[in-house]
């Protein structure tokens, strides 16, 4: 059987920023010199050199415009957000999600949301293998089921793992939230033991009183979560999420 086709797309990609740019410019090339030479027009001549400085800075916004569209992504998020809540809301679990790093997954870090509501997760000591219901204990009630949350994808794309200081966390939340996804203004970050504290200003998706949320909290906080316990080498907890119109707070739990 034949493989499909791929389809183009990134750079490579056909963009209207830079096919309008590279209009303006060689219209402007060839029209500039005609104006001035031909026609004797300076302000003509003008017009071919604006077209032409036009044209680079169309080019230059095809360099910075995303590829994927907000509107797509959100569709994409959504979409995962809501068969995930499906699966929740079908096996009645409400139980707070814990976020595990890579150490503890299988390269990776993902978070677990176990079957009991009792379960002691600090009990964790070995890797879990990855797969979607998980034993993390030697119990029999020691089962959970293992998602991939949003920040575990954009945790992959940073070159190394955050440090452990809330100076380290900070910056690492900052460069995704602020810098890559722009789905905040700031970020602070202050650690204390066995919690972490999180101030997001301007966040830009709030907290919905929503199945998936009650499990594994809000986008901004669950990619919040996700970097800080890559970061500290430990599971971590979504205790307390206060969304407000200009700043909210969320409060995790270090575990282990």
């Amino acid at each position: 059987m034949s493989r499909p086709t791929r389809r183009a797309t990134g750079k490579g990609g056909w963009n209207p920023y830079r096919a309008l740019g590279l209009g303006l410019v060689l219209g402007g090339t060839v029209f500039a010199p005609i104006a001035y030479f031909l026609i004797a027009s300076v302000p003509f001549a003008a017009i071919g050199i604006s077209a032409i400085m036009l044209g680079f800075t169309c080019m230059a916004l095809a360099n910075a415009r995303p590829y994927i569209s907000p509107e797509a992504s959100e569709v994409i998020l959504r979409t995962g957000m809501e068969n995930t809540a499906a699966l929740l809301e079908e096996l009645g679990l409400q139980n707070k999600a814990v976020y595990l790093p890579s150490t503890l997954r299988d390269g990776h870090p993902q978070a677990l949301i176990p079957l009991s509501g009792t379960a002691d997760l600090t009990r964790i000591r070995a890797r879990i293998p990855g797969r979607l219901i998980v034993r993390w204990g030697d119990d029999p009630e020691d089962m959970a089921i293992a998602v991939t949350t949003p920040g575990s994808a954009q945790l992959e794309k940073m070159e190394s793992r955050p440090g452990s200081t809330a100076a380290e966390i900070e910056s690492a939340i900052t460069y995704v939230l602020v810098g890559v996804l722009d789905l905040a203004n700031a970020v602070t970050v202050s650690v204390t033991p066995g919690r972490v504290d999180i101030g997001v200003v301007g966040a830009r998706l709030q907290y919905e009183d929503a199945w998936y949320y009650r499990c594994l909290g809000s986008p901004v906080a669950s990619i919040a979560a996700t970097i800080a316990c890559e970061a500290l080498g430990k599971p971590v907890r979504i205790i307390e999420e206060s969304p407000e119109e200009k700043r909210s707070r969320i409060v995790l739990e270090v575990l282990g």
